[in-house]
């Protein structure tokens, strides 16, 4: 885990490169040190139907989640969210002071009883990778 999951408004598929902010937020989610890379999976949704303050159309939003399965400290989900919002920040930061933009993001728990997993991507990795 985790599971980095961005939408965004289809307005920025022109202005942000979103394979690349997929690829910083997954490196910043390795550097927490918080979650084993091999657990990590971002993705990126451009939302089909948005309305955005004023409903201007060139307003733009990026939401990230991350969901994570439960049993880490408090303490390190916080530095994990400030780390992983500091890397979105930075990426979003040239367009956010160009363009009417909104960036958040929540962390939150998986119940890991309820939430089966079976994964080969381990095997495929690098030893300390894993």
């Amino acid at each position: 885990m985790p599971h980095v999951m961005i939408d965004y408004s289809p307005n920025l598929e022109p202005l942000l490169d979103m394979a690349a902010l997929c690829d910083a937020l997954r490196r910043a989610a390795g550097e927490t040190g918080v979650f084993p890379m091999a657990g990590i999976r971002v993705r990126a949704t451009a939302c089909t139907h948005v309305s955005i303050a004023d409903g201007a159309p060139g307003n733009g939003f990026v939401d990230i989640s991350v969901r994570l399965r439960g049993g880490r400290s408090d303490a390190a989900k916080q530095a994990a969210t400030q780390h992983i919002f500091a890397a979105a920040e930075a990426f979003c930061a040239a367009h956010m002071t160009r363009h009417p933009f909104m960036l958040s993001m929540e962390m939150r728990d998986i119940d890991p009883d309820l939430s089966p997993k079976a994964s080969s991507i381990r095997r495929f990795l690098p030893e300390e990778m894993r």
